[in-house]
């Protein structure tokens, strides 16, 4: 027996007067309030914050249906309510000038309705329902993001609700080819997913194939953009990130304009850029907020941040267990002198002094701020000045571990920075046992490792692999943006051919 017969037979088994018509579809509305009522009942699990509220118009019963949770209850009142009271001899859908109504017919349409938010209003005798857009929206004001900030530029990101981004960068990008595709991902979640790209600008295979991956996601839930970048990204064993996560309007209206795609998900306030290489992530907003010359010179302490965020601790424990006749004589002797009382060679001590900032690191990101600065305070003072004294660790380790901390933390995206604090681990392994070799040998892979990888089709240590000169003016260093004139060519290869072997094409044509 069908879904649909149960609840007619229970409709006229509890007296509710004449037998309505059965519709031929039993996914159709019935003319009969009870009979939706109950099958809207059984979808939705019988949840106790479905309310129905009776609102009977010109002299015929009516129903109107929500989730309490949902709705917003000032909207129902003021436009639902009162003008269905007010209004006399009309159609129930004259009554709503202000909200955006819906006249349906399928019953899995009001049960999808619901849970957006919006109120479900039934008349008896109508073969149908009216939907009626009375989502409660909540949302916090527009605010700096706090892992974001910056001197000079706009102080304003991204918020959890995705319309107001979206008017974010509308307003910073004020163009007819600023294009917005919707999705929605999660079986049960139905999570909403914005693609924006300038139509003519971004590569239309690029396009089209992010909107494959996005289409491809197949899972229960998608809550936030970190499951969106582990189902779509090239590379998903890899520690480095292929998506560029931001939550700056004006840093993904710059990409959007240079060609790439944002990615924007409802109820997170990140956005994904893509395609992106491993320069990107060492770019700032500040960096085009002033003059270039200076710019530059952060740029390339940024770039040696990288190098030496993880090779310094490596280089200290190749240097003190295999070379020390690299180093001076008067610092061979410093370096021995605090290493005299350390009972453990140089590679458990480092070990010991990175899990321990580690540690500090996570409890100071959880414990609220103010807990959070006396957490760093103790754990830099008070627990770093006890472990030399305890001879567990030497003075010249502490150097090591507080300059490499602080290297990684120049890094302008924290996916980027946590990369690098798990490369060095791998690294100090190579050198406590192969020295100076264990290094370069590290080095030699993690570039190989660069080289091959891909995001959305594209080089990922674009423009050194493959090599491209014209696309250095904003690598290493900023040139002025009078000079840069010319979009990055970081498309796909195979997108790449095609349009040089169309160009071609032309020219034969034109020739």
């Amino acid at each position: 027996m069908s879904l649909y017969r149960k609840l007619l037979r229970a409709a006229r088994n509890s007296g509710t007067g004449e037998n309505p018509q059965e519709p031929e579809n039993p996914l159709q509305a019935s003319d009969s309030i009870a009979i939706n009522i109950s099958y809207l009942q059984q979808s939705l699990c019988h949840t106790e914050d479905m309310k129905q509220r009776p609102l009977p118009f010109d002299g015929t019963d009516g129903m109107l249906v929500y989730l309490e949770s949902l709705v917003d209850q000032d909207k129902i009142q003021l436009h639902v309510i009162q003008p269905l009271h007010e209004n006399t001899g009309q159609e129930p859908d004259k009554s709503f000038h202000i909200l955006e109504t819906i006249r349906e017919t399928a019953l899995d349409n009001a049960v999808k309705a619901l849970i957006q938010g919006k109120c479900v209003y039934f008349l008896e005798g109508l073969q149908g329902f009216y939907i009626l857009a009375t989502e409660a929206i909540c949302k916090r004001s527009v605010e700096e993001p706090q892992n974001e900030g910056v001197i000079r530029g706009p102080h304003y990101g991204f918020i959890e609700v995705l319309n107001v981004n979206l008017f974010l960068i509308r307003k910073l990008i004020a163009s007819p080819y600023l294009t917005v595709r919707y999705y929605k991902a999660g079986t049960h979640t139905q999570t909403r997913i914005a693609l924006v790209y300038m139509k003519n600008i971004a590569n239309a295979e690029l396009v089209q194939e992010v909107e494959e991956r996005i289409r491809a996601i197949s899972t229960d839930t998608v809550l936030t953009t970190g499951i969106i970048q582990e189902m779509t990204e090239d590379h998903p064993f890899s520690m480095f990130p292929q998506h560029l996560a931001t939550e700056r309007p004006d840093r993904t209206a710059s990409n959007i304009m240079e060609g790439r795609v944002a990615i924007l998900t409802e109820g997170s306030p990140t956005v994904l850029i893509v395609p992106v290489t491993f320069f990107a992530f060492y770019q700032s907003p500040d960096d085009y907020n002033g003059r270039w010359i200076v710019s530059s010179f952060v740029r390339m302490i940024r770039m040696f941040s990288f190098l030496l965020a993880f090779t310094l601790p490596a280089i200290y424990i190749g240097t003190v267990s295999f070379h020390p006749d690299i180093l001076p004589l008067e610092l061979v002797h410093t370096i021995k002198s605090s290493l005299e009382r350390v009972p453990f060679p140089a590679i458990v001590e480092a070990m010991l002094l990175e899990l321990i900032f580690e540690l500090l690191r996570e409890a100071g990101i959880r414990l609220p701020s103010r807990v959070g600065q006396t957490i760093g305070i103790v754990g830099g003072l008070v627990i770093g000045d006890a472990i030399v004294q305890a001879g567990l660790v030497s003075y010249t380790m502490i150097i090591v571990v507080s300059l490499t901390a602080i290297a990684s933390f120049l890094v302008p995206s924290h996916e980027m920075s946590s990369a690098v604090r798990i490369l060095r681990f791998p690294l100090m392994i190579a050198a406590s046992i192969f020295g100076y070799v264990g290094i370069a040998f590290g080095l030699m892979l993690l570039t190989i490792h660069l080289c091959k990888l891909e995001s959305y089709g594209t080089p990922y240590f674009s423009p050194f692999a493959p090599l491209r000169i014209k696309d250095m003016k904003d690598v290493f260093v900023r040139f002025p943006s009078w000079l840069l004139n010319a979009r990055p060519h970081d498309a796909n290869p195979k997108f790449m051919k095609q349009e040089e072997a169309t160009s071609r094409s032309w020219k034969r044509d034109e020739d």
